[in-house]
């Protein structure tokens, strides 16, 4: 006997443990929970925790915009005054590092839509087109910043009004990190790799603007290859936040998790009665939100009412252990019996190695 059951919302009340009982009655300490804690089964509420991680997502993009908007803007007055092309290099960072929220807020927009009958799971995977994106931009960064240094090193070049040079370049950095620390924080409370991504990318254009900071001081002690020298060193440091990012990327692309969540997921299903085992278990990111798929053993003599319910506490149950999950498929299998024959057996040559 199987049985299968999507359920696709998050509930938002803790999970307490259920007391020990027989499979396919819920305790009445379980049902009065229920009663008294506020509990919907609507579209709507179903719908709302997703739309509000979107909805901080979109506020961090548009928050960084502005300052980071802000932040060019100072710069490129500056740069108007001073001539610097270290600062105009930065400027051009700056600005570039402010567009990337364009891609990441079409992907939440994209986010939000509706599944349909050929995005049957929605659109949330284009945040990791849109994390790609990002990636694609530190790259093209970290080659400008590398092809900057080396000519300036070639061909030094005095930096004029140091001193408003060098407050713009500190400008240019404290503005950077604000927003890449917001954007890492936000992204990892949603679950958005893109916008952790992007906030990486905010930080390398802090350390380009350092680097602009440090060469100024350097011209101004009368040492020009103060400015390529320093320039070659952050083209490093963002080699290296590159490579952070780039992996995250990958990783979420891959549908990779967490292994410690999948171990919660395993210990929450097996706490629930009428759970005899847990078999296959599978969980994957789309967008920053979790679906699961797993199977459950359960008794070989219940009905399908029986499974039924069974399958519908242990979806409950992940859906209050696993942060960030919103959907579950959970597919009841019987306990085998002594000489029975395993009832997949018809699918066996359907398996892949």
């Amino acid at each position: 006997m199987s049985d299968r059951h999507h359920h696709p919302h998050p509930h938002p009340h803790s999970h307490h443990e259920h007391p020990h009982r027989p499979a396919v009655r819920p305790s009445v300490r379980h049902r009065l929970a229920h009663l008294l804690t506020p509990h919907s089964h609507e579209t709507a509420d179903k719908l709302d925790p997703a739309l509000e991680s979107s909805a901080r997502g979109m506020r961090a993009l548009w928050v960084s915009l502005a300052v980071l908007g802000g932040t060019a803007l100072v710069q490129a007055v500056v740069v108007a005054a001073s001539g610097s092309v270290a600062l105009l290099g930065d400027t051009v960072h700056n600005a570039a590092d402010a567009l990337t929220a364009v891609p990441l807020a079409i992907a939440f927009a994209l986010g939000r839509r509706a599944p349909t009958r050929r995005f049957t799971y929605g659109y949330g995977r284009a945040e990791d087109l849109a994390g790609i994106a990002i990636v694609l931009t530190i790259a093209a960064s970290a080659a400008f910043a590398a092809w900057t240094a080396v000519d300036r090193l070639l061909d030094p070049r005095p930096v004029a009004h140091v001193p408003a040079v060098a407050v713009a370049a500190v400008a240019g950095c404290a503005g950077n990190e604000w927003v890449a620390r917001y954007r890492i924080r936000v992204g990892r409370a949603i679950g958005s790799a893109a916008l952790v991504a992007d906030g990486l990318h905010a930080r390398t254009d802090g350390f380009t603007s350092l680097a602009v900071l440090v060469g100024a001081g350097g011209s101004a002690l009368g040492w020009p290859l103060a400015d390529p020298l320093v320039g070659l060193a952050i083209t490093a440091a963002i080699g290296l936040v590159l490579r952070d990012a780039a992996r995250e990327v990958f990783r979420r692309v891959m549908d990779a998790v967490d292994p410690a969540l999948v171990d919660r997921a395993e210990r929450a299903l097996r706490e629930v009665p009428g759970v005899r085992e847990v078999g296959e278990l599978r969980l994957r990111w789309i967008g920053h939100r979790l679906r699961a798929e797993v199977a459950v053993v359960v008794d070989g003599e219940a009905t399908v009412r029986q499974a039924h319910t069974v399958a519908v506490e242990a979806e409950h149950a992940l859906l209050h252990a696993v942060p960030r999950l919103t959907a579950a498929l959970v597919h009841a299998d019987p306990a085998p019996a002594p000489g029975e024959t395993d009832p997949h057996l018809p699918l066996a040559h359907h398996v892949t190695a």
